[in-house]
């Protein structure tokens, strides 16, 4: 598909959950606002070039990865026993080319690690040992368990032992991920998790499940989500985002909000951000936050937080 207006979108999540603005420190209110600017902008720079919406989402998820503020690389949630466990996906609208990962341990860009998946190996997902053992023999940058594993995190584990030790059914603390469009009228999505605080027995959510938490089809929509996982894959949400678009015509924002519902409905939480190979773009979210933002050739420019922001 042709997009001879040299249009382009890019949109970016940090997370969902329960955290309103009057629980959020003014630093930390800051921080997250700073942090999501930085993403657009290394997104945007590939994009307004020129360059590849894979490329574009890729660099945007790379910069929140990096970024404590976020429960994703470093910075990610921590298990029962104290770990990093880093789920990540990254998918190509163009060919539905994908690739994930689900339990690494050591590499420092997980989006990045999915991203070799998908170019170079036969498969879509690889998960735990294995993962890490690819990302070391293809030369991935790695890091060390004190990378991923902040202070502040270790402070969450902490506190939810004491009270009991059942993971974080609130999702506080939010997955990242991006979806873009470029000038060539191709889309692609990224998503990138440290998943749930005090997850136990190899837990995985919807993250690096192609059609649950990520998905991409330039006949339809590229959608990253981000929430209570188990209720994003038993929806498949971002499959379902994208089917109600290219076969039922619905715009984005009508199918986000359509399938959120239905994720409300069964009790659960949380978020998604969407865009089409048009440059439309949404988001539908059912919490208190969604840390997020967009921006496109136009030069509109958002970035949010709270509810009321819209």
């Amino acid at each position: 598909m042709s997009n001879s207006s040299n249009r382009w979108s890019l949109v970016i999540h940090g997370g969902a959950g329960a955290i309103a603005r009057s629980q959020t420190r003014p630093e930390t209110d800051a921080g997250l606002r700073a942090a999501l600017n930085a993403a657009l902008d290394a997104g945007s720079a590939i994009l307004a070039g020129g360059g590849a919406s894979l490329d574009a989402v890729e660099a945007a998820v790379r910069v929140l990865e990096d970024d404590p503020h976020f429960n994703a690389g470093r910075g990610s949630a921590l298990t029962y026993e104290g770990k990093s466990e880093l789920d990540a996906a990254i998918m190509n609208g163009a060919d539905l080319r994908a690739g994930s990962v689900a339990g690494a341990t050591a590499t420092r860009n997980p989006v990045t690690l999915a991203r070799a998946v998908m170019e170079q190996s036969a498969h879509v997902l690889l998960g735990g040992e294995g993962a890490d053992a690819f990302s070391a023999e293809h030369g991935l940058e790695q890091a060390g368990a004190e990378w991923f594993a902040t202070p502040e995190r270790r402070r969450q584990l902490d506190e939810l032992l004491a009270n009991g030790g059942k993971f974080d059914v609130d999702m506080k603390y939010g997955t990242v991920g991006a979806v873009a469009l470029d000038q060539a009228g191709h889309i692609a999505a990224a998503t990138s998790t440290g998943g749930v605080t005090g997850k136990r027995w190899g837990r995985i959510g919807d993250s690096p499940l192609i059609g649950a938490g990520t998905y991409a089809d330039d006949r339809g929509a590229a959608v990253s989500c981000t929430g209570a996982g188990e209720f994003f894959i038993r929806e498949s949400v971002a499959f379902q985002i994208n089917a109600r678009v290219r076969f039922l015509g619905e715009s984005l924002q009508a199918a986000a909000d359509e399938v959120m519902s239905e994720i409300k409905a069964l009790g659960g939480t949380g978020g998604v951000i969407v865009t089409d190979a048009s440059g439309n773009t949404a988001w539908s979210f059912t919490t208190a936050s969604l840390y997020r933002g967009r921006a496109n050739a136009a030069g509109d420019r958002t970035v949010a937080l709270y509810d009321d922001e819209d």
